[in-house]
């Protein structure tokens, strides 16, 4: 098979990408092997590979891109990112897309006339009719040599038909490790942004949230009112903002959008403000070439150093009403000369709706900083136990089924015992001790998964679980319990866990089943002198459906000094009571194939 560069120029942007990709990988059972030093590129029968979706784009940042400081304007890089993020759908879909939204954005640099920015996007999953595209966002210096990564994000993508029936993707085939991760990635990904206004309505119900800037004691003589920092424009859509299918440019909706916010931002501070985040880009309604696009934006709330400002765009032709298309919250920091936010002047907000941005300020601030805190760290950054909340919630359901995934996608797993039929793997990597237990069941994927997500049911089969008790049922498929455990040393306090396990059944044919479990903290249960309070990393069960009596179940645990000495005579090869807690675990589910569990299987 040959492959070979394919380049074009697309409304002036350089695009390019691999044709000719051997995606029967997965299917042949040929498992391609990353080369060192490009995570991108895998070699596969001496043949190079690249995900058939990925486009590239490079472009020299021109005094006409940059803003007053010289520096790349974020609503130009945003019309970039737009443009190659719905290349690469378009590439998936074979027909028209159309941006649906765009993920927060976090710009950790800014990017200077005279270098070079550096975008990919490639998609990471296909729904029914919509994808996820992941994009990257890296500048190069051409002076230096140096590169630095600038943002990421996900964009969702709807594909559109010329006529008037429903479009159907096709599904995508993930073929390397990390496509694998960011497959099953996607769809919890995709579960937090339905659940997005949920989480506002529970923040906003919560009288914490309910502050006024009477309550803080603030001077009214220093603040700002926000009507001074209101602004409104209206441009034309005319040809050059439309794309290829004549609606007006998301990217250039976007980018008008953070033109005005600036604008707002600047009339607070009165200085040139630099974006350092972007709440998501919800696009509720297409715009057109004719339309009078209305862009309206005012500052919400200032956090000390930040401030909020809110913006929505809203279009209309002749005398029609105003649709709304688009709404956003961009967060502004005011820089010294030594590059370090400087303190902002606190707000009044104005009566009524002024009132209402100003509490929705704060939900989404305490959002932002959930998603940093749980979400956006590494994992070996992420404390053991987290504070459990309703709002946080969702958070740490996502950051408990990703630790696990991510666990089970790491591919340098070393068998260390078998027997059985029960084979035990060992993990050495970044000062951490993980293992593996795993071994099949005639008993369906579905059943075992049923039965595994209830761990009341655990001190059954498992002899390290002396009694388990369900705390909350935050949701179908969230559950918070305390679980006791055995003294590590003989003559020790017992071990409690307070666990959220998070399950999560198929989203497709071929997904495993998903049950992962983390430690959390709830102050209606703190330590006592009575246990010694444990604490788990992660853990959980990832169960296949070999065929449809038959289900190959693989339980993983990232040890700690608390979990280790369960498990390190059997890493010794000294004994083998993981065998016989598997074989435990299969007569369990064995002898209750048609037994009535205490979670329901509806859902499922």
């Amino acid at each position: 098979m040959e492959y070979r560069q394919v380049s074009w120029n697309y409304e002036g942007y350089d695009c390019s990408f691999l044709t000719d990709h051997p995606l029967s990988a997965m299917a042949s059972g040929i498992k391609p092997q990353v080369e060192q030093g490009d995570s991108d590129l895998v070699v596969e029968d001496d043949k190079m590979y690249r995900n058939p979706t990925e486009v590239k784009m490079s472009q020299i940042v021109l005094p006409c891109h940059a803003n007053h400081r010289k520096e790349l304007s974020v609503g130009q890089l945003l019309k970039w990112m737009d443009c190659t993020a719905c290349l690469s759908a378009e590439r998936h879909a074979g027909c028209s897309c159309v941006t649906a939204s765009m993920d927060d954005i976090h710009f950790e640099r800014t990017i200077g006339v005279g270098q070079v920015v550096n975008i990919k996007a490639k998609v990471n999953r296909a729904f029914n009719s919509s994808m996820e595209v992941g994009i990257e966002v890296s500048c190069e210096d051409l002076y230096s040599n140096q590169q630095w990564k600038v943002c990421h994000a996900f964009a969702t993508f709807v594909a559109r038909s010329t006529r008037a029936e429903k479009i159907c993707l096709k599904p995508l085939v993930p073929c390397t490790h990390k496509e694998q991760l960011e497959y099953s990635m996607a769809a919890e990904r995709r579960r937090m942004r339905l659940l997005h206004i949920d989480i506002m309505k529970d923040l906003l119900s919560n009288k914490t949230f309910q502050w006024s800037p009477s309550e803080e004691g603030q001077n009214e003589q220093l603040t700002v009112p926000t009507e001074k920092t209101r602004v409104e424009s209206v441009e034309l859509v005319l040809p050059p903002h439309a794309n290829h299918q004549v609606n007006t440019f998301g990217g250039q909706i976007m980018a008008w959008m953070e033109n005005v916010a600036t604008i707002a931002a600047s009339r607070l501070c009165n200085a040139h403000p630099t974006l350092r985040t972007i709440d998501m880009f919800h696009f509720r309604g297409p715009s057109q070439v004719g339309d009078r696009l209305v862009l309206k934006a005012i500052v919400n709330n200032t956090f000390k150093n930040s401030m909020e400002v809110g913006v929505c765009a809203e279009a209309y032709q002749g005398e029609e009403s105003q649709r709304h298309i688009n709404s956003a919250f961009m967060m502004f920091e005011v820089l010294d000369e030594d590059g370090k936010p400087c303190p902002l002047p606190p707000i009044r907000p104005e009566p009524l709706d002024g009132s209402r941005r100003y509490q929705e300020a704060i939900a989404r601030k305490k959002i932002r900083l959930d998603r940093k805190y749980i979400i956006s760290c590494k994992q070996t950054e992420v404390p053991l136990s987290v504070p459990w909340d309703q709002s946080n919630q969702v958070y740490l359901s996502y950051n408990n089924v990703f630790a696990l995934k991510m666990l089970a996608a790491r591919t340098k797993w070393t068998l260390s015992s078998e027997k059985n039929n029960v084979r035990l793997y060992t993990l050495e990597e970044n000062q951490t001790l993980c293992f593996r237990i795993e071994s099949e069941v005639n008993v369906p994927a579905a059943r075992a998964f049923l039965l595994l997500s209830d761990l009341c049911c655990r001190p059954e089969w498992d002899k390290l679980y002396k009694q388990c008790e369900l705390i909350i049922q935050v949701n179908d498929d969230d559950f918070i319990y305390h679980v006791l455990t055995p003294s590590v040393s003989e003559g020790g306090k017992v071990q409690d866990f307070i666990l959220l396990a998070s399950r999560r059944p198929p989203c497709n044919s071929g997904d495993p089943y998903v049950i992962a479990l983390r430690s959390v903290t709830l102050p209606t249960h703190p330590p006592t002198e009575d246990f010694n309070r444990g604490e788990m990393l992660c853990a959980g069960f990832i169960i296949y459906e070999v065929s449809k009596s038959v289900s190959k179940i693989s339980y993983y645990n990232q040890t700690n000094p608390g979990v280790l000495p369960y498990i390190s005579t059997d890493i010794a090869g000294l004994s083998s009571s993981f065998c016989y807690t598997f074989h435990s675990c299969s007569q369990y589910l064995l002898e209750n194939r048609t037994r009535h569990s205490v979670l329901s299987d509806t859902e499922i």
